[in-house]
């Protein structure tokens, strides 16, 4: 994408942005029904919307609303726990992760050099992939911009959270979109990952009261390889209890990066609030994980497909290579049945993040579709898994995540019931965030 055309995609959500600020301070909002976000659904349903929260909810009551969507499914705004808003497709058509080229594992970047700064910055302050700057002439107001685009399409589809794990641009990205003057989803960030090269389990407390200090929202752990390098354990056992510790005395919750059996069971007996990935977890594994509390976020249905799909755009770039792309294409079977696995264990409380990247923005309900259709997940739960749940496990269950009175106003609605067909999720016509109205469609086009 050109600069001119993101320029103009900023024009766009400027502009929207001002007619969302132009919203009367009480709206009512009628649908034909609603999904709570915790399993209920609510026929005929009136939602009454006063200072950006939630006033009441009705059924069965005949009124004249602000916003007729009759024929139309409201649900809580979507959450995705695993995005990285700052990476997309630079002018040479190529994958950037903000401006530095190649990923060390899933949608992060490769490791700096040693002795330099934070993971993935160098002294200079330039980003770094295996000692070279590879940013091609991407000015960092270029690759701000790729960013707030990436975060105005993914709200646009329905998501009005995300948490981005994570990226040092999105905290100036964080606060536009917390100011009000740019439009895309609440926005949480790691900011820095942990990994086995940050040092010593002191140099990595060290590090976590850094990352709290600049703003981070959680901690970003890589407990093991890429699933396209096999997956095996990086840190030991000893960093990664150093890290969840830490970040649990600081009030920090911890993401780690695990596909290995030995990595996550490093992950969830080191006290870390959730285990990602998870390609290649075992019963014992899940049982594990259920027994102790720990969320698990396996990605089965959006960011290897989109691997593939993009192959050209990827390969060449860190361990985009043949061997890469046959584990990824080897993986998805091998995550299909880890996730079938995980859906008989009893008390596994399974997130909805998809580690969305370059060309996946936007597309974050093809994780809910997948799991539904072809993975045979009840799509109640798959529904409570990309909301309520979500945000228990981001710590805002007392503010989204499902519609009842007093909750903040994230609303939006599909053109369908996804209950009964989970692709109505591709079809978003209303999306309310916070009591602002950033879309409001009078149909969507059916494929």
């Amino acid at each position: 994408m050109t600069v001119e055309r993101i320029l103009f995609a900023l024009v766009i959500v400027t502009v929207s942005a001002f007619d969302a600020g132009a919203q009367t301070p009480r709206v009512t909002i009628r649908a034909t029904s609603a999904f709570d976000g915790k399993g209920r659904t609510i026929p005929d349903v009136t939602i009454v919307v006063a200072n950006g929260k939630i006033a009441d909810v009705r059924s069965g009551e005949a009124v004249s609303p602000t916003y007729d969507l009759r024929g139309l499914t409201i649900l809580p705004g979507l959450i995705d726990t695993h995005v990285h808003l700052d990476t997309h497709f630079g002018a040479d058509g190529r994958a950037y992760v903000a401006g530095r080229e190649a990923e060390r594992g899933e949608g992060v970047p490769a490791q700096p050099v040693r002795g330099a700064g934070a993971p993935g910055v160098n002294k200079d302050g330039r980003a770094y992939v295996a000692g070279r700057a590879t940013s091609q002439g991407e000015t960092p107001a270029q690759s701000i911009l790729y960013e707030a685009e990436n975060a105005y399409v993914t709200l646009m589809a329905g998501f009005t959270t995300v948490q981005s794990i994570g990226s040092p641009s999105d905290v100036e990205v964080r606060a536009a979109i917390a100011r009000g003057v740019m439009p895309g989803p609440r926005l949480l960030t790691s900011i820095r990952p942990v990994n086995e090269n940050t040092g010593t389990p002191d140099e990595i407390r060290a590090f976590v009261r850094k990352v709290k200090a600049d703003g981070a929202d959680l901690v970003k752990l890589f407990a093991s390889k890429s699933s396209r390098e096999g997956g095996g354990q990086t840190m030991t056992d000893e960093q990664v209890a150093a890290a969840c510790g830490e970040a649990k005395t600081l009030g920090l919750r911890t993401w780690v990066h695990a596909h290995s059996p030995s990595s996550i069971r490093a992950a969830v007996n080191g006290g870390c609030t959730v285990v990602t990935h998870g390609s290649q977890a075992t019963n014992a594994e899940l049982q594990l994980m259920a027994s102790r509390g720990v969320y698990f976020e396996p990605n089965i249905g959006l960011v290897s497909q989109n691997y593939l799909e993009n192959r050209s755009r990827y390969f060449g770039i860190g361990n985009f290579d043949d061997q890469g792309f046959a584990f990824t294409e080897k993986g998805i079977p091998m995550k299909l049945e880890m996730f079938k696995n995980a859906l008989k264990v009893s008390g596994l409380k399974l997130l909805m993040g998809t580690d969305a990247g370059a060309g996946a923005h936007g597309r974050s309900a093809e994780e809910i579709i997948y799991r539904v259709q072809i993975a045979g997940q009840r799509a109640a739960d798959a529904l409570a898994g990309a909301t309520s749940l979500n945000a228990q496990s981001i710590e805002l269950g007392n503010r989204i995540g499902a519609i009842a009175a007093g909750m903040d106003a994230d609303l939006i609605a599909v053109d369908g019931d996804p209950l009964k067909d989970i692709t109505a999720l591709r079809r978003v016509a209303f999306v309310m965030k916070g009591g602002k109205v950033y879309k409001h469609l009078k149909s969507t086009p059916r494929p």
